[in-house]
């Protein structure tokens, strides 16, 4: 039996990290990745099924905190890793209170440490 492709959405406005993040997520063939580097365009066209998406926190159009429950009302059943570099407890904690599953330090330690991460995420 294989196992199913996960939907995975990355919000970022650098052009630079979706690149990556796409390029390393699909190698494997286990996600179907689509992106978007502003926030308020994810939030029109996020795909219901989605299963996981990857936030950036601190974005010019809309930050990330006040996205996440527009992009959870469009996709209820999806988990949200929160992506920052400035982040601050009040900014975690802010954005568990918002319904993210989880968050993540950028820049990242390395992509296999993420790449853990979004495994179980999934799992859960």
């Amino acid at each position: 039996m294989s196992k199913a492709i996960k939907n995975i959405v990355i919000i970022d406005d650098e052009n630079d990290i979706l690149q990556m993040l796409e390029k390393y997520l699909s190698r494997d063939g286990g996600y179907k990745v689509k992106t978007f580097n502003n926030p308020v365009a994810a939030i029109s066209s996020l795909p219901k099924d989605t299963d996981l998406i990857l936030l950036d926190i601190m974005m010019p159009q809309m930050n990330g905190i006040d996205a996440l429950p527009k992009l959870l009302e469009k996709s209820p059943n999806s988990k949200v890793l929160m992506m920052t570099a400035y982040s601050t407890l009040d900014k975690v904690l802010n954005a568990h209170r918002h319904g993210a599953t989880d968050y993540i330090m950028k820049p990242f330690s390395s992509l296999d440490v993420l790449g853990k991460k979004i495994k179980e995420i999934l799992k859960k």
